[in-house]
């Protein structure tokens, strides 16, 4: 997933704001074309838009290191600026409390 510079999408009767971008590979020849599914999501990770784009010759490609090549391509077909990795929002920490051992004196033995 990445994020995208936000982009306005009407969903429902509202203008909402899509701002991730996910590209999932739903079919490649291995040859000459490759079939990916795409999703806009909003920031509470509604899908506001999805449909399929079919990458082929030039642009195919067997050689790619990382999906980055993939997710530009996408990008761009689709109007779209990445402006970097999703970051899945994280909960917050529970605070932790530490007590303070409460100090023991020892008996004298006698």
């Amino acid at each position: 997933m990445k994020q995208i510079q936000a982009v306005s999408i009407w969903n429902n009767g509202t203008n909402e704001s899509a701002t991730i971008l996910n590209l999932t590979c739903i079919n490649d020849n291995l040859f000459d074309s490759a079939i990916f599914y795409f999703q806009l999501f909003s920031d509470s990770l509604i899908v506001l838009s999805n449909g399929n784009l079919t990458m082929s010759l030039p642009n195919y490609t067997t050689d790619w290191t990382t999906n980055d090549a993939a997710y530009n391509w996408a990008a761009t077909q689709l109007g779209l600026t990445i402006t970097g990795e999703y970051i899945p929002p994280t909960e917050t920490p529970i605070e932790t409390i530490t007590e303070t051992p409460t100090p023991t004196t020892k008996k004298k033995s006698k």
